[in-house]
């Protein structure tokens, strides 16, 4: 693939029909992602990719934000001006990025893509776009496959 880069689902999803999502991956996050500690964290063990795939909104758990529970916590301030900003995107028709969750004990926990994915349920948003890998097989991704962009536009 050719740079400049979209980062859209379409562009994931012509790399994922090349067999290269992780390189995907590695480009947005090492670039217009900037989350460098993650990309180097995806790289210590071999990872299982699928995707991008259409998933509801409450499909996906996040691990970032200002609530108590969280395990990256955000200043209240920070994160919903970082939200506000993505969603007045939204609603101009930006293109995002695919979020990107880790599948384990059959549970999707966004890694990258928090804000994302406010700022889609604040706009009403009830599905994203998202690239799910997990660290077991291939098999733990079963439930999440066949919701790409190829079978949606087919919906």
């Amino acid at each position: 693939m050719a740079l400049p880069m979209t980062f859209t689902p379409q562009e994931a999803a012509a790399y994922a029909a090349e067999g290269c999502l992780e390189e995907w991956v590695h480009l947005f996050l090492k670039t217009a992602g900037g989350n460098l500690p993650f990309s180097d964290g995806l790289k210590l063990q071999k990872r299982y990719w699928a995707g991008p795939v259409l998933l509801p909104l409450g499909e996906l758990e996040r691990c970032c934000g200002p609530e108590p529970e969280m395990e990256f916590r955000s200043p209240p301030d920070s994160w919903d001006a970082h939200v506000a900003e993505l969603e007045a995107l939204l609603r101009e028709g930006w293109a995002y990025p695919p979020l990107i969750a880790q599948a384990a004990d059959g549970k999707l926990s966004i890694r990258d893509g928090n804000h994302r994915h406010e700022a889609l349920r604040r706009t009403g948003a009830s599905s994203c776009w998202t690239i799910v890998w997990g660290s077991e097989s291939r098999e733990e991704l079963a439930p999440w496959a066949g919701r790409g962009l190829d079978e949606a536009a087919g919906q």
